[in-house]
């Protein structure tokens, strides 16, 4: 799974961060972030839910291919 953040389009309202706690985290201004070793989104059932509530749609989860 791959993640990625626009971080141009993040305004900042955590939406992900409480969804996926063990995923995002907000950084020091208040943005979207992933969490060192996250990167990938490991088996986290909630990082799908988490880019759907993204208020800006900042978040977008695709597979990786191998």
């Amino acid at each position: 799974m791959d993640i990625h953040i626009d971080k141009d389009a993040c305004i900042g309202a955590g939406q992900c961060a409480l969804a996926a706690p063990g995923v995002f985290t907000q950084d020091d201004d208040g943005f979207s972030t992933l969490l060192p070793g996250s990167e990938d989104g490991g088996a986290d059932p909630m990082v799908r839910e988490a880019a759907r509530a993204c208020p800006v749609a900042a978040i977008t989860v695709s597979q990786t291919v191998s």
